[in-house]
């Protein structure tokens, strides 16, 4: 198991950095088909991932890319009404078939898979994006790795005994210090050999403080979502690891806080 959860995660990796060093549409493209395979999964635990309201969704989730994709950023709003409005259609019209909590599933899992993870791509289109989006993984990846040895060292004090309890308090500490200094790092090179910026140590390190913290709340937001419906993974896609929101659930909660930290922050 740990074997096979290793290659997934190295196989993962590289993909990654290839994606996101090609960046434009080939980034676009990828998360894309995260946000369409993370609806799908979170939908299938609701029972809409392949009914028509659960295809609605999938639309609303091209259109909005496409939306991205050709800078119409300006109709995303109308697009959400838009949408929207014919999920609710589809809710009034084959009455009773759907109830409530299915079209609250479809509007939240739009939010939660798309809007959100949507902001791997906009950052990666930023000025020098396919260096700042590397916080992302900092922010998610590395405080994971860093909270789990600090956890499996010193972890004493459970940090959410009911919802994950094999986090400790200390692990959280040691992760969230440990994306800070490994941002601030970052920040370091970022300001010497790519762009200079006031503070740079100090505005990296905040971003990985906070984006850390993010992630942490995206973590056990994914954990209790799995507990409230009875399920260990949202899928097996990735080997050893489960589905894309097992996977990617932190990123999904800190790309957007990223975003605008670094907007306000370096800019």
């Amino acid at each position: 198991m740990f074997k096979q959860r290793l290659l997934s995660g190295i196989v993962l990796v590289i993909l990654a950095v290839v994606i996101l060093y090609l960046g434009g549409y080939v980034t676009g493209a990828a998360v894309l088909l995260l946000s369409i395979g993370a609806m799908f999964e979170l939908l299938r635990i609701y029972k809409q991932h392949n009914t028509v309201l659960g295809f609605a969704g999938y639309g609303a989730v091209i259109a909005y890319y496409m939306l991205l994709f050709f800078d119409l950023r300006e109709y995303i709003l109308f697009m959400f009404i838009a949408a929207i409005l014919v999920i609710l259609g589809i809710y009034v019209f084959a009455y009773p078939k759907y109830t409530d909590k299915d079209i609250m599933a479809v509007v939240f899992g739009f939010f939660y898979t798309t809007f959100m993870l949507s902001y791997v791509y906009e950052i990666r289109i930023l000025s020098h994006g396919g260096i700042l989006v590397i916080m992302i993984f900092i922010c998610s990846w590395v405080n994971d790795t860093l909270a789990y040895c600090a956890g499996v060292t010193m972890g004493k004090h459970k940090m959410s005994p009911k919802l994950s309890p094999k986090k400790s308090i200390e692990g959280l500490i040691g992760g969230l210090l440990g994306a800070a200094i490994v941002g601030g790092v970052y920040g370091y090179f970022f300001d010497k050999y790519v762009y200079a910026i006031d503070n740079s140590i100090a505005v990296f390190a905040i971003i990985g403080f906070l984006g850390a913290a993010v992630a942490v709340i995206g973590d056990l937001t994914a954990s209790a979502i799995k507990r409230n419906n009875d399920i260990k993974d949202y899928s097996n896609l990735i080997p050893g690891h489960g589905g894309i929101l097992d996977r990617f659930d932190s990123i999904i909660f800190t790309a957007p806080i990223i975003y605008y930290l670094l907007i306000f922050m370096t800019t």
